[in-house]
């Protein structure tokens, strides 16, 4: 699959919903939702809900990160994808895997104990910044904004 067709990648700890499912995906003319994580990937109960948020026009595929890995440069050149982790280190483990994306939007990582917020939708640990700057140094621009019309911000440049 050439890199064209994964259209943005994106972090969002919620994987589909609202923002990403209307949002993003028309912002982007996604056809395909790929939501790459291990847990909902064996989970239908998730899969189901999140399939509800988006349109009928647009279809989800839920696979383990491994499967992305050995399947998405499989992808038809008439798939538009929207690639969706859970977390940086989801996003890292497939841009090492071989994965083609060189842009990744970091929308939302909830705050938990130990991590420090550093915008109104994102908290990072050192586990979490040891990963960003792995992605940077792999080539990946990084690109904080919760949606399409505001302003991105280098998340580096707020470690």
């Amino acid at each position: 699959m050439a890199q064209e067709n994964i259209l943005e990648t994106r972090i969002d700890n919620r994987l589909i919903h609202g923002q990403v499912g209307v949002t993003w995906a028309n912002h982007l003319g996604a056809n395909l939702v790929v939501v790459a994580n291990d847990k909902v990937s064996i989970d239908e109960v998730q899969q189901s809900l999140m399939d509800m948020v988006l349109p009928d026009v647009i279809q989800a595929r839920f696979f383990s990160l491994q499967k992305t890995i050995d399947v998405i440069h499989k992808a038809s050149p008439k798939q538009k994808i929207f690639l969706v982790v859970k977390d940086v280190h989801d996003a890292l483990t497939l841009k090492e895997g071989g994965v083609d994306f060189d842009h990744l939007n970091i929308g939302n990582m909830h705050y938990e104990e130990g991590k420090k917020q550093i915008s109104s939708t994102v908290s990072v640990d050192e586990k979490d910044i040891a990963a960003f700057k792995r992605l940077a140094e792999l080539g990946v621009e990084l690109d904080l904004r919760k949606v399409p019309s505001d302003r991105g911000q280098n998340i580096l440049d707020l470690f």
